[in-house]
């Protein structure tokens, strides 16, 4: 389940909208309780809204730190972290982007592998996205000149040939800035 939430269009789509449903039905509540009274002013009753505006504020709170909470294990740096403290092998591999291409240090690999993706890009502003077989997208990396490298970890799961493109616009071929990587059944 979570790797629908967090890891396809659908699932932040999914989460966007119930996190819309609150607010659009208090919205609707409001309006249609207003809509039905007399237009004269009324008065106000302090204490009922102050409760319902903590209540509100409380509902909003809780769910912005659980889904947060939920998605740390999804961040770069804590995946990275994860791989070095489990004592896995993180094979290096150097990327660096350029008018149109890409110069890979490497492009095969074995199911299971740990890679670090150090990318760079040496003449403007570049990206560099991995797509699994199936086409569904596992990562990108923007890659802006003079700012240092950006720098990734990613275990392959599946075999198949990965799928680069840039995700960044480029300039006049950005379209056909594209690599492939090929990622083999290990053989143990």
């Amino acid at each position: 389940m979570q790797e629908f939430i967090y890891q396809s269009g659908w699932g932040a789509f999914t989460v966007l909208l119930l996190m819309q449903i609150p607010f659009i039905l208090f919205f609707l509540f409001v309006v249609f309780r207003q809509g039905s009274k007399k237009p004269s002013p009324s008065p106000t009753i302090d204490t009922s809204i102050t409760r319902l505006k903590n209540i509100w504020m409380v509902a909003v709170v809780t769910i912005f730190v659980v889904i947060n909470v939920v998605s740390i294990k999804y961040f770069p740096s804590v995946v990275e972290a994860q791989a070095e403290a489990s004592g896995l092998e993180i094979h290096p591999v150097n990327v660096t982007a350029e008018s149109w291409s890409y110069d890979i240090s490497q492009t095969e690999f074995k199911v299971g592998q740990t890679v670090r993706f150090t990318a760079k890009s040496t003449d403007t502003v570049h990206g560099f996205g991995l797509y699994h077989p199936t086409g569904k997208i596992l990562f990108t990396m923007m890659l802006i000149p003079g700012i240092g490298d950006a720098s990734l970890v990613h275990t392959f799961k599946d075999s198949g040939t990965y799928k680069i493109r840039c995700l960044e616009y480029c300039g006049a071929s950005h379209h056909e800035m594209s690599d492939e990587l090929v990622v083999t059944a290990s053989s143990n």
